[in-house]
């Protein structure tokens, strides 16, 4: 059985006749994005389902030591200890989170474990810990030298400011590397998740948009799903994401539907956000998908049906200080 007839096979029901063979299979943030949508592609060619498929893909950048800021690798918060945020979740309503998790490369798979083995949606800090270890998972020290160094150097002046488009600065000591991955079958089922370490040298305890149902992450079957990107606090002033959805199940496309929740925070929050970056990704269950952000330099990663990936500009509210 192909990739198609796998997923028809236990895909939600679609609205009316409308199937999204056409459209685009797996999308996320970020030029990154780009190798997690390929690892996703590849769970799903080999038999996997969606949530299979967005788990291995957000693994990814949960595994590599180059990034700073998603599982292993990740920048610490100001006192030294790295904490990692995710989630996971269905069209179906199935979701899974976890937050403040110290010590498990994988939080996804964590995540995961939550949706499917207990009757909650988010476990934080002590408790997300200690369930890890109940279901197997093992512990390892997430900092390594490199972040530690980083870390170290940033103490001389602890200023702690984010930077937009960060994500993109490969390399860079405060390299921010959230990622939030959409999957839709041709049969339009969806799924979605979203993982990181947060933003770099936070406070202790700082929790973002990312693990948090309708701010980071929200799908919504037979509608469509959406995924946040840049300073997670604005986006969680807006419970951005579910809004997203909304404006999607209101009739606007991905694309239209994330503008409308950056014009939004740019209403709202005026001064405020004037140096700051946000940005949607949206996929909606015909398999469209479209972004937006606040600032220019937002991009992100389409794989289509036949496994082809390419990376992506976002369209922003703002050209070099101007409204566009």
């Amino acid at each position: 059985m192909g990739i198609a007839g796998a997923l028809t096979a236990s895909a939600m029901p679609v609205r009316g006749a409308e199937r999204a063979s056409d459209g685009a299979l797996i999308v996320s943030t970020w030029d990154f994005g780009a190798a997690a949508n390929e690892a996703a592609f590849a769970k799903l060619r080999s038999g996997g389902t969606l949530i299979d498929a967005v788990e291995a893909g957000a693994q990814v950048p949960e595994a590599d030591a180059k990034n700073r800021s998603v599982g292993y690798g990740g920048n610490p918060d100001r006192d030294g200890h790295v904490t990692l945020d995710a989630i996971i979740m269905h069209g179906d309503g199935r979701v899974g989170a976890v937050a403040a998790l110290e010590d498990f490369v994988h939080p996804i798979s964590v995540a995961r474990r939550v949706m499917e083995a207990t009757p909650h949606t988010m476990l934080v800090g002590e408790g997300a810990h200690q369930f890890a270890i109940e279901q197997g998972f093992h512990m390892r020290n997430l900092l390594t030298p490199e972040a530690e160094a980083a870390w170290r150097e940033w103490l001389k002046t602890a200023k702690y400011k984010p930077v937009a488009n960060i994500e993109n600065m490969r390399g860079n000591a405060l390299d921010h590397d959230t990622i939030g991955l959409l999957a839709c079958s041709e049969a339009g089922e969806l799924a979605g998740a979203c993982t990181t370490s947060g933003m770099a040298y936070k406070m202790r305890g700082r929790v973002g948009d990312s693990p948090q149902a309708g701010c980071g992450l929200f799908v919504e079957g037979g509608v469509g799903a959406a995924a946040a990107t840049g300073v997670g606090e604005e986006v969680t002033r807006i419970a951005g994401t579910a809004r997203v959805v909304a404006s999607m199940r209101a009739g606007l496309s991905p694309e239209a539907a994330c503008r409308e929740a950056v014009m939004h925070i740019a209403k709202l929050r005026g001064d405020a956000v004037r140096d700051a970056q946000v940005g949607f990704l949206a996929i909606n269950h015909r398999g469209q998908a479209g972004a937006y952000a606040l600032q220019p330099g937002f991009t992100y990663a389409v794989t289509d049906r036949n496994g082809v990936t390419s990376v992506q500009p976002a369209k922003s509210l703002r050209q070099t200080g101007n409204a566009s």
